[in-house]
């Protein structure tokens, strides 16, 4: 069938990235467009802190598609937004990831958009951590981190290097292309 040649004949694999409150969430903007670029469908959740760095326009933007940002938004489909987006996901991704939000998941506390996705999700879920070296260090953020990690939470680890705070140590988000090159190596 010659109107065939040229099109997709499979569904575009779906990314939820979640992007919380940090100021390595403009590194998300990246991310999206590298997951665009190759064809993946993409949902961003945002926090309500993740909007004080970056605007849901930039990501709708970027991704093609709404962005979510409230479990009390009028949702786009039958079933509630948070229910949607973690049963289409093929993979939600949070980057950057906060101690804040590593500890609700970690402890099953779904008090927003995100943290209800990741909870509700039966996808693969990756966790790009960003934040300070002192809270990534901490015991209780390390064993938040293995909790998720005994669950079957993936993670991109932190980079070291000069942090926003003014500071050098670990806890700088993965580059984007680092955390697309994990994530979609872990679909094929």
């Amino acid at each position: 069938m010659p109107w065939l040649k040229g099109m997709r004949t499979e569904m575009a694999r779906k990314v939820v990235i979640g992007v919380t409150g940090s100021i390595a969430a403009y590194k998300a903007c990246e991310l999206v467009r590298l997951f665009v670029k190759a064809g993946w469908d993409v949902q961003v959740a945002m926090t309500a802190h993740a909007r004080e760095f970056v605007t849901p326009l930039t990501f709708r933007t970027l991704s093609r598609n709404p962005v979510q940002c409230d479990m009390f938004e009028d949702p786009l489909a039958w079933k509630p937004e948070h229910i949607s987006l973690a049963d289409a996901a093929d993979v939600l991704v949070v980057a950057p990831a906060t101690a804040n939000v590593i500890a609700k998941m970690a402890h099953g506390i779904a008090d927003d958009l995100l943290t209800s996705v990741a909870l509700a999700t039966k996808a693969l879920v990756w966790v790009a951590p960003a934040m300070n070296a002192g809270m990534w260090e901490n015991p209780a953020t390390q064993g938040n981190v293995a909790a998720l990690k005994s669950r079957g939470v993936r993670f991109v680890q932190p980079g070291e290097g000069e942090l926003a705070c003014g500071t050098s140590g670990p806890g700088r988000m993965a580059e984007p292309e680092e955390i697309f090159r994990a994530v979609s190596g872990s679909m094929s």
